[in-house]
C-alpha cells in the first residue's frame, strides 16, 4: 500500500518524469487483485494527507467505472474477490469519510450499483436502510446521496419487466423506511428550527431535500400503491415544508439558490408529476397545493436564486391550469387578473441577469431566447402558463392580457429610451398567447385567430426595424427579429419578403443577438411555403452581393467570427440563389478559404464548420453543373489550403476534405491531374482508414479516382485498390463502402483486367458471406452480382461464380437471390438488380440448361422485385439533413457536435449511386425501364430458343405470369 501511497503522490508532481510513469503505473495495476481494496483502505486512512485520500478516491471510482464489466473473467475486468469485498466494506467507509470524499464513495457505491443491483447486490438496500435508525443526519445524507444517485435513473429509462421488478424490489425494501425518515426528519427539523440551531437544521433539511428527490424518482414511472396509500402522511408535511420559512437557512448570496429555494422547487415538481400523472388520487389535495404555490410566487422575489423555485411553481400551476377537469380553480375573473398582473407580467420583463447575457454572453442568451434551452427560466415559465390557460379560457385570457400589452406599449411609445423593457415584454406576451403549435422547422404552424399577427407585425414589430440606426435600442430590434421568425409561417408573403431588406441591414448591426437574429430570419424566410410553393426564390431575394457582403461583414466581427446562423444562411442563400450567385464567387470563395484556414487551428464549432463545408461545397457544384471547367479552378484555389490540413492532420476536416476532392475529381472524364495522383498513395496509408470517421469519404475518393482513371489504371494501383476493398469487406460497419468500391471497379476496368481478380475478389466474398451473413451484406452482394452482369456480361458472371466452384451459381441463385431479392433498397440499387437479373434470365446460355430449374423460380422473383414500389424522395427531403438545426446525421456514431470524431454527409456533394448505369455499355443500362428490359430481353431470348420459354413461363407463380403478360403487351412483344 506504501507503494500506491507514493505513486500517488508523485502524480501532482510539476516534473512530467516523476508523474507520467505513476500515471502509467497506476493506469496499468486498474485490475490487478487488490488493486481497488488497496485504493479504499488509503482513502480511510486518516493520518494521510487529504489529497492523496481524494486522489484514492477518485482513481478508485474511474476504475470501477472503466473496469467493473459483466465479465469478471476478462483481463480488463476487476477480480471477482475484489468486487465482493468493496460491496461488504464500501457503505462503512463512505459514512465514516468527510464530506468530499463521501461524495466519491457515494459516486462508487452508485457506479457498482447501475451494474449490480439487485440482481448481484441484493443486500445494499438492507446496508443503506440500517443506517436510517442511527439518528445521525450526517450520516443518513450520505447514504441518502447513495440512494439519489442510484434511483435517479427511473426517472428517465424506458419501461420494461426488468425495470418494473427492480422498482418493485427497492419500494418493497426501501418505502416505508425512507416514510419514516421523511416523518422523522420533519419532526426533528421543528425541534432545530425552534431551539434555533444553524447547523442542526441546515444538515436535516439537506436530508429532507434528498428524501424528496428520491420521492420523485421511486414515483415518475408510476404512482406506486404503497405512496398511493400513504399520501395522507406525505402530503400534509410536504405542504409543511413548502411553507417552511427560517432566517437560519435562508441564503445571503443573491444569485445562488439556498436549501429552502431548493426544498420549495423539488417539491413543485413533486406535485407538478402528481397533478398531471395522478391527478386521480392527488385531487383532495391539489387545491390547497395551488394556494400554497400561488402564495409562495407572491413572497418570493425577483434575485436569481429564486428562479428555479419560480420557474417550477408556475410550471406547477401551468399544469393544474391547462386539465378540463381544473377549470375552477382559474375560472374567475379576478384570478384570471391576478394570475396576470401579478405572476405572468412581473416574469415576462427581462431583469437585469438577462440584460447582462443579452450584452456579453450573446451565445447564452441565444440559446435561451431562441433554441429553447429556457426550460427553467422564469420567462419560459410564464409562457407556458399563459398557454395553459387559453386552452380553457382563450377568449377571457387574451382579452385581459390584451389591456396589459397596450399598457405596455403606452409606457414605451410616451418614453422609448428608458421603457423599452415594456416593448419586449409585450412582444414576449403576444407570442405567449398566440402561437398555439410549433416547430423549429417551421416557427408557429397554428396561431389564435383572436389576435391579427399580420396586422401587430406590420404596426409594431417591422417600424422598430425601420428605424435608420440598427444599433439603437438593440433588444427591441432584437425581438422584433424574433418575432418574424416565429412568426414566418402565419405573415403574408409580400410581408416576409419586404422584411428581407430590413434583416439585411441589421447584418450590420452591433449586438451579436441583432445579427443572428437577422440571419436566423433571413435563412428561415427561404424555407416559407405558401400554397405549397417558396415564397422567397432567387428572383425575389435581396441582391446577391448586398447579401453576402453582410454576411462575410457579420463573420469578421470580434466574437461573431464563428457564428452558426451566419454560415447556415449563407449556405441556404448560396443555395436559393444557385447560378444567381456565381457572380459573387469571386468574394465568396476567397473568403470561406480563409474562414477554414482559420477555424483549422482550433475547430471547436462543429455545426459552424459543417455548414462552412456544405457552403464551399455548394459553391463547387453550382459552378461545375454551369462549366464543368470550373473544377481548374477551385482546385488551384482549394489544393493548398487542403494539402495544408491533411499535413497537420487536422481530425474533423479530413472527412470533409475528402469529400470535397472526391466532388472536384468526380468533375475529370479524362483521367486525375497530377496533383490528384500525387495524393493517391497518401490515401492509401493504413493510418487514414483507421479512423471510422474517415472512412465513407476515402471510399468515395477512391471510387472517383477509379472512375475518373477507368481504363488507365495500372495493374498494381488496382491491386492497391482491392487491398482496401479486402480490408473494408472484414468490417460489417464498413463492408457496403467495399462494394461500392468493387462495383466503381467493375464498371470502370477493362474486361481483361478484371476478370484477372475475378476468381479471388468472389472467393473472399462468399468467404465472408459464411462467416458473417447480415442482410446489409447479402443487398450490397446481390447489387454487385447484377452490376457484375450489366457491366461484364451475365454469362460471365455465371461463368465466374462456377469458376470458384462447380454449380455454385445455382446456390446464388436459390440461397441469394430468391430468398433475399425482394430486400434490396428502392431507388437505384433496386433498378440495378432489376435490369441485372433481367439479363442473367434473359442473356445466359446456361440458364436454359444447366440452370433451367432456376429459371421460373428467378423469373417470379425478378418480377416480385420489379413491382414492389419505389420509395420517392423530393428535393427537400433530400435537403433536410443540411438545414437541420442540429446538422446532419452521421454515417457513424458521435454525429455533429458530440465531441467524438465522426463522419458526417456533405448533403451538397451529393451521393453517388452503388452503380452509375450511364457508364455501363455507352449509358444504354442508364435509359432502359426495367419492365422493357426484361420484355425485349425474353423476345431476343425466344428468337435465339425458339419454344422454349412458354413451358418454363408456366411453372412461374401465377401472378408473376399475370405481370409478365401486362409487360409484353404493353411493349409490343410476342414470344416464339
Amino acid at each position: 500500500m506504501e507503494a500506491i501511497v507514493k505513486h500517488i503522490e508523485n502524480t501532482v508532481s510539476p516534473d512530467p518524469a516523476v508523474r507520467k510513469p505513476s500515471e502509467q503505473h497506476l493506469q496499468s495495476s486498474a485490475c490487478q487483485p487488490g488493486f481497488p481494496l488497496s485504493l479504499l483502505h488509503i482513502v480511510c486512512q486518516p493520518n494521510l494527507s487529504s489529497t492523496v485520500r481524494l486522489s484514492a478516491a477518485v482513481l478508485l471510482k474511474n476504475s470501477v467505472k472503466q473496469h467493473w464489466r459483466d465479465d469478471e473473467a476478462a483481463d480488463t475486468s476487476i477480480a471477482h474477490d475484489d468486487r465482493e469485498r468493496l460491496k461488504v466494506e464500501l457503505v462503512d467507509a463512505m459514512l465514516s469519510s468527510p464530506a468530499a470524499l463521501q461524495n466519491q464513495l457515494s459516486d462508487v457505491i452508485a457506479l457498482i450499483g447501475r451494474a449490480d443491483f439487485p440482481d448481484r447486490w441484493p443486500g445494499l438496500i438492507g446496508q443503506l436502510v440500517a443506517r436510517f435508525s442511527s439518528g445521525d443526519f450526517h450520516a443518513i445524507n450520505g447514504v441518502l446521496k447513495t440512494a439519489h444517485s442510484l434511483f435517479r435513473r427511473y426517472r428517465y429509462e424506458s419501461r420494461s419487466d426488468r425495470l418494473w421488478l427492480e422498482i418493485k424490489y427497492v419500494l418493497q425494501n426501501f418505502a416505508q423506511p425512507l416514510t419514516d425518515l421523511f416523518l422523522a426528519a420533519m419532526d426533528y427539523a421543528a425541534a432545530q428550527a425552534s431551539a434555533s440551531n444553524k447547523d442542526g437544521l441546515q444538515t436535516v433539511c439537506g436530508c429532507l431535500l434528498l428524501i424528496c428527490k428520491i420521492f420523485y424518482s421511486l414515483n415518475y414511472q408510476d404512482i406506486p400503491e404503497f405512496f398511493e396509500d400513504n399520501m395522507p402522511k406525505w402530503m400534509p408535511r410536504l405542504r409543511e415544508l413548502l411553507q417552511l420559512r427560517s432566517p437560519l437557512l435562508e441564503s445571503a448570496d443573491p444569485d445562488e439558490a439556498g436549501i429552502l429555494e431548493q426544498i420549495g422547487s423539488q417539491i413543485c415538481e413533486i406535485v407538478s408529476l402528481y397533478a398531471c400523472k395522478y391527478d386521480e388520487e392527488f385531487a383532495p389535495y391539489l387545491p390547497d397545493f395551488v394556494k400554497d404555490v400561488w402564495s409562495l410566487l407572491l413572497a418570493t422575489g425577483p434575485q436569481s436564486k429564486y428562479d428555479l423555485l419560480v420557474s417550477n411553481a408556475i410550471k406547477f400551476l401551468a399544469s393544474v391550469a391547462e386539465r378540463p377537469q381544473n377549470k375552477q380553480l382559474f375560472g374567475e375573473p379576478e384570478t384570471l387578473r391576478q394570475l396576470c398582473e401579478r405572476i405572468v407580467i412581473p416574469n415576462m420583463h427581462l431583469r437585469p441577469s438577462d440584460e447582462e447575457l443579452f450584452h456579453y454572453n450573446a451565445e447564452e442568451y441565444i440559446r435561451r431566447d431562441m433554441e429553447g434551452s429556457d426550460q427553467d427560466t422564469r420567462r419560459r415559465a410564464a409562457c407556458d402558463l399563459v398557454r395553459a390557460l387559453c386552452k380553457s379560457f382563450e377568449g377571457p385570457v387574451i382579452g385581459h392580457f390584451s389591456q396589459y400589452v397596450q399598457h405596455l406599449l403606452q409606457e414605451y411609445s410616451a418614453n422609448r429610451q428608458s421603457a423599452w423593457r415594456s416593448k419586449d415584454a409585450a412582444l414576449y406576451l403576444v407570442t405567449s398567447l398566440a402561437a398555439k403549435a410549433q416547430t423549429s422547422r417551421h416557427g408557429v404552424t397554428q396561431a389564435t385567430e383572436l389576435v391579427n399577427m399580420a396586422e401587430f407585425c406590420r404596426t409594431q414589430a417591422l417600424p422598430e426595424l425601420q428605424e435608420s440606426g440598427v444599433d439603437t435600442l438593440p433588444v427591441v430590434r432584437a425581438a422584433c427579429l424574433k418575432f418574424l421568425v416565429t412568426f414566418r409561417s402565419q405573415l403574408p408573403p409580400d410581408m416576409i419578403i419586404g422584411a428581407l431588406p430590413l434583416a439585411v441591414a441589421h447584418l450590420a448591426a452591433e449586438s451579436p443577438v441583432c445579427h443572428s437574429y437577422a440571419a436566423a430570419f433571413l435563412e428561415n424566410a427561404q424555407t416559407v411555403r405558401n400554397a405549397g410553393a417558396l415564397v422567397v426564390t432567387s428572383e425575389n431575394m435581396p441582391e446577391p452581393q448586398a447579401l453576402f457582403q453582410g454576411l462575410f461583414g457579420l463573420l469578421s466581427r470580434a466574437g461573431s467570427e464563428e457564428n452558426d446562423y451566419a454560415m447556415k444562411c449563407l449556405m441556404r442563400s448560396l443555395f436559393t440563389y444557385k447560378r444567381r450567385s456565381l457572380s459573387c464567387f469571386g468574394l465568396i470563395v476567397p473568403r470561406l478559404t480563409y474562414i477554414i484556414q482559420q477555424v483549422s487551428k482550433n475547430p471547436s464549432k462543429p455545426l459552424f464548420n459543417h455548414y462552412l463545408f456544405e457552403s464551399l461545397c455548394l459553391c463547387v457544384t453550382t459552378a461545375c453543373q454551369a462549366d464543368s471547367s470550373s473544377a481548374a479552378q477551385f482546385e488551384a484555389a482549394l489544393f493548398p489550403l487542403f494539402q495544408d490540413i491533411l499535413q497537420r492532420d487536422v481530425t474533423d476536416f479530413l472527412p470533409y476534405t475528402f469529400q470535397v476532392l472526391a466532388v472536384l475529381l468526380e468533375q475529370h472524364r479524362d483521367g486525375p491531374s497530377e496533383p490528384y495522383w500525387a495524393l493517391f498513395p497518401f490515401l492509401l496509408a493504413p493510418v487514414l482508414w483507421e479512423s471510422p470517421a474517415n472512412v465513407p469519404a476515402l471510399a468515395r475518393l477512391l471510387r472517383a479516382f477509379v472512375r475518373s482513371a477507368g481504363q488507365s489504371l495500372t495493374e498494381a494501383r488496382v491491386s492497391s485498390v482491392l487491398g482496401v476493398f479486402q480490408k473494408l469487406l472484414e468490417s460489417k460497419a464498413h463492408d457496403h463502402h467495399a462494394f461500392a468500391l468493387l462495383c466503381q471497379l467493375v464498371v470502370s476496368l477493362p474486361d481483361a483486367l478484371m476478370e484477372k481478380y475475378t476468381r479471388p475478389v468472389l472467393m473472399l466474398v462468399f468467404q465472408r458471406l459464411m462467416r458473417t451473413r447480415t442482410v446489409k451484406y447479402v443487398k450490397q452482394l446481390l447489387v454487385f452480382l447484377a452490376a457484375y452482369a450489366l457491366a461484364k456480361g451475365a454469362d460471365r458472371l455465371v461463368a465466374a461464380v462456377d469458376g470458384v466452384q462447380a454449380g455454385m451459381f445455382a446456390m446464388v441463385v436459390e440461397s441469394l437471390m430468391l430468398a433475399d431479392m425482394q430486400k434490396v433498397d428502392a431507388g437505384a440499387d433496386r433498378r440495378v438488380c432489376s435490369l441485372g437479373f433481367s439479363r442473367v434470365l434473359t442473356e445466359c446460355p446456361a440458364m436454359l440448361s444447366t440452370y433451367a430449374a432456376q429459371w421460373p423460380k428467378l423469373l417470379t422473383a425478378l418480377v416480385a422485385l420489379i413491382e414492389l414500389p419505389q420509395a420517392e424522395v423530393g428535393e427537400e427531403d433530400q435537403l433536410a439533413g443540411a438545414f437541420a438545426s442540429d446538422g446532419p446525421a452521421g454515417d457513424h456514431a458521435g454525429g455533429i457536435g458530440s465531441g467524438a470524431a465522426s463522419y458526417n454527409q456533405l448533403v451538397f456533394a451529393g451521393k453517388p449511386a452503388t452503380v452509375d448505369l450511364s457508364l455501363i455499355s455507352g449509358g444504354a443500362a442508364g435509359g432502359t425501364d426495367a419492365k422493357s428490359g426484361l420484355a425485349r430481353g425474353l423476345r431476343d431470348l425466344s428468337m435465339r430458343a425458339p419454344g422454349q420459354l412458354q413451358p418454363l413461363i408456366r411453372q412461374a407463380d401465377p401472378q408473376a405470369q399475370q405481370y409478365l403478360q401486362q409487360y409484353l403487351s404493353a411493349n409490343n412483344v410476342q414470344l416464339a
